[in-house]
């Protein structure tokens, strides 16, 4: 499954979107050019993530889009997700990929320049690289600027997906392109928009047109 090409990293966070609405916000992210889609549930009950999960499987397989799920490799083998992102303190690759099996893509959370050299030689398949900014979905974790963005792309992001991400949204993206990123993953500004769809085309179109440094 090749996501060598992915610019844009859509997360449908239960935090931001009621269960009842799960549908309706991943058909726009994924109408709008989100290359990938995570469900991401901090807190919420296991049955809860399962239940919303299987509602959002079929659509991103039927628009050939990957379904990552935020944690719980055990459910993502379950459901036969497309990969699981892990955090820094979910434990090394060598055990996700022991339950969810060869093939699955695997992802690693990353906040500094080091966290990301270490994933690449752990062999993630894609990284997510921040908070750039701070933000709350990410309540005090301090924010990493945006100074090692350049070295992170030449060192990691050339050679796996390295998805920028925390507080990106539209009025800050040219600068976050500006420092280096090829890729990003916005959250709360494409959950909370008027139009879903229009905003993720907005920012799926700047990246498309980003100049690459």
């Amino acid at each position: 499954m090749m996501i060598q090409n992915a610019k844009l990293y859509g997360i449908l966070d239960l935090g931001y979107v009621a269960e009842a609405d799960a549908e309706k916000i991943t058909r726009g992210l994924l109408a709008g050019g989100a290359d990938l889609l995570q469900l991401r549930a901090k807190g919420k009950d296991l049955a809860l993530i399962e239940s919303v999960a299987n509602r959002l499987l079929p659509i991103c397989r039927e628009a050939g889009i990957p379904f990552i799920l935020n944690d719980f490799p055990e459910l993502a083998k379950k459901i036969d997700a497309d990969g699981v992102h892990i955090g820094q303190d979910d434990g090394p690759l060598a055990d996700a990929r022991e339950v969810v099996g060869p093939g699955k893509i695997i992802g690693r959370s990353t906040h500094s320049l080091e966290q990301a050299r270490a994933a690449l030689a752990e062999g993630f398949d894609y990284i997510g690289f921040g908070p750039l900014f701070p933000t709350p979905t990410k309540l005090g974790r301090p924010a990493i600027g945006l100074e090692a963005v350049a070295t992170m792309e030449t060192e990691v992001g050339s050679k796996i997906p390295a998805f920028c991400i925390g507080g990106i949204n539209v009025e800050t993206l040219p600068e976050v392109l500006s420092a280096g990123a090829r890729r990003v993953v916005i959250v709360s500004a494409l959950l909370q928009a008027p139009d879903v769809a229009a905003a993720t085309t907005a920012v799926k179109d700047t990246l498309e047109n980003a100049p690459q440094l």
